[in-house]
Order: C-alpha cells, then structure tokens, then sequence
C-alpha cells in the first residue's frame, strides 16, 4: 500500500495538501484535490468507501444533540433514529449537553467542524443566539420536541396533551388539581403544558390556588419537594396532581407516602412521558405515552429527505400521543 509520501510524488503535490485531501480539512484547490483522490484510488491507499465520501463530500454520519443521554427518552429516540439511518448505511455521533444550553452551540460548532451529513437537535431552550447559529450552519437539520421557525421539527402537541390529561381527571371526579411543571423558558414542557392544565381548569370552572403550581426540575428529587412545597403552603390540600414529567410525578408520590396519604384515595397523581419506571411503582403510574421511537423514525426521515436534495422552507411532523391508564387515579 502507497505511503503519503508516495501519494504526494504521484500527485505532484506536498504531503500536506495530501492529507488536508484526507481529512477534509484545510484549503486544497479543486484540480489538485482531484488529482490527489485518482491517486488514493489507483493505490488503495484508503478503503473504497472513504475515498467515495471524500469524493462526494459524505462522511455518511448524522451528529445527533441530546439534552441527557442517560434518560429513557434520549434513549427511545437515539433507537427510532437508529432503525432509520443505520439502513441507509449512516453512522450516529452522539453529543450529551446536559441539560448545559450553551452546549448546544459548542457542539452545532463541534459537529460541522466534523462534516457530519446532518443534524438532529432535541432542544430544551431555544433562544436567538440558538437560532442564528443554526441558520449559519447550511448543513441538513431537524429539531425534536421544540418548535423552531423555518426548519424541519418533529413535535408532539404538548398544550393539547396537558388539557386532555386535565380533563381526564376531571371526568375521574377530580376538582382539585394541582400542577408541577418546569421553566418556561423550556417552550414545549414549561411553558405549552402549563398553558394546557390552566386552560383545562379554566374551562372546567375550577380554581387554582397558587401554591398548587410549582416549578421543578427534571428529576426525580424534585418532585419530591414540589410536592412538599405545595402540601406546606396549601390553604386547601389538592386532591390530585399532575407532573409534566414522570420523574416528577414519581418524586411526588414519595412525598405524598411518606406524609402517611394514600394514592389515589387522598390524592390522585398523573405523570406525562410513559417511562419504564412508571408501570413497576406502586401504585402504577397513569401516564401519557409520547412515543418517542416513532419521533425518532420521523426525524430521520425528515433528514435523509434534505440529504437526499429535498428544499422546503419549513416542515412540521406531529407525533400522536396516548393516555395510559393506571391505578394512582
């Protein structure tokens, strides 16, 4: 097998031009990138499929941005992405920003620096600088569960699924409902879901109490202390609860155990996000299931559209969602 030095002999070029060639890295003129590729190929110098991507600029990987790669939804979604993209023969990178907002763009930066062929962002926060850097990246890009003007999103209607848990609750006999959520800035799960419970009890002609809404965080600890929040501060004790996650959910319902309160007889508890955890707790956890393999499978779709040269301004692909009924309503 030909050396570098070799390559650059029979190229008539320097070795660095041959491997800027290599990496795709660095400033190489069309002519003597040509030449430095027939040399590649008539030496073998690299396996047949590298020398195709460096020929048609595809590195035949999708960098995929995720807000915590340990979670069941990262998880779900990276397996939806995967039965898609691994057939048409692409790899994943996968990048883990931890819930870290500004890593969003350290990474859209680290991922085009790499050539990747696409783009998949789930997003919790979208802001301007967010946005602008992504509209400087002309690379193909879907975002999951957060809506962003002018590009491809998958999304769930996270307002409409908050009414309908509501509502469900409500037909269950249930008029106190209490409310744990999340930072509004997260668009999706703070802010439309809030908006969709409020709304629900509006409609319904019931009250809220203000310390029946509380804002956590993504996890389970949370939860816990949302729910003692409210039961601390509360001038009437709700009669149930809804938690826009279900580790929020779960961290409730230990509190709510623990204050000596029986599920669902003093109060009743939902959670959204149908995690796995949720159908072994006791009791089991009513839920809503988001499907996030099947937002996986849509991304990618939406992906290998653009790769493929499909041009669109803008393109909304909507994931159903469904109720699962359980024993702590």
């Amino acid at each position: 097998m030909a050396t570098i030095k070799e390559i650059a002999e029979r190229a008539k070029v320097s070795r660095t031009t041959v491997s800027r060639v290599i990496n795709n890295s660095g400033y190489v003129s069309e002519e003597a990138k040509k030449r430095v590729l027939q040399v590649i190929e008539e030496t073998g110098y690299i396996p047949s499929e590298n020398a195709k991507s460096l020929r048609t600029k595809k590195t035949k990987v999708i960098g995929v941005i995720l807000p915590k790669i340990s979670t069941e939804t990262s998880s779900r979604l990276v397996k939806g992405l995967d039965h898609v993209l691994a057939k048409e023969g692409y790899q994943i990178l996968l990048t883990n920003t931890n819930l870290e907002t500004e890593k969003e763009i350290e990474y859209l930066r680290l991922l085009k620096s790499r050539h990747v062929d696409g783009i998949i962002l789930s997003a919790t926060i979208i802001n301007q600088p967010l946005i602008d850097e992504i509209n400087q990246l002309n690379i193909p890009f879907v975002t999951v569960g957060q809506y962003i003007s002018g590009l491809a999103n998958v999304l769930f209607d996270d307002y409409q699924a908050s009414k309908d848990m509501v509502n469900y609750i409500v037909n269950k006999g249930y008029k106190q409902i209490a409310f744990i959520g999340v930072d509004e800035k997260d668009r999706s799960v703070g802010y439309l879901r809030k908006a969709g419970y409020l709304d629900a009890m509006k409609e319904n002609h019931l009250l809220v109490e203000d310390s029946w809404v509380q804002k956590g965080i993504f996890d389970v600890e949370s939860g816990y202390h949302c729910m003692k929040q409210m039961m601390d501060f509360s001038k009437q004790k709700p009669s149930a609860v809804l938690a826009v996650t279900d580790r929020l959910a779960i961290g409730a319902m230990q509190y709510i155990k623990e204050a000596g309160l029986s599920i669902p007889a003093d109060i009743a508890v939902a959670g959204m996000g149908a995690s796995e955890l949720s159908k072994f707790i006791s009791p089991a956890l009513t839920t809503l299931d988001f499907s996030m393999e099947e937002v996986g499978r849509e991304a990618a779709g939406l992906l290998l559209e653009q790769i493929n040269g499909e041009i669109y301004h803008e393109k909304i692909k909507m994931v159903k969602y469904r109720l699962i009924e359980r024993s702590s309503i």
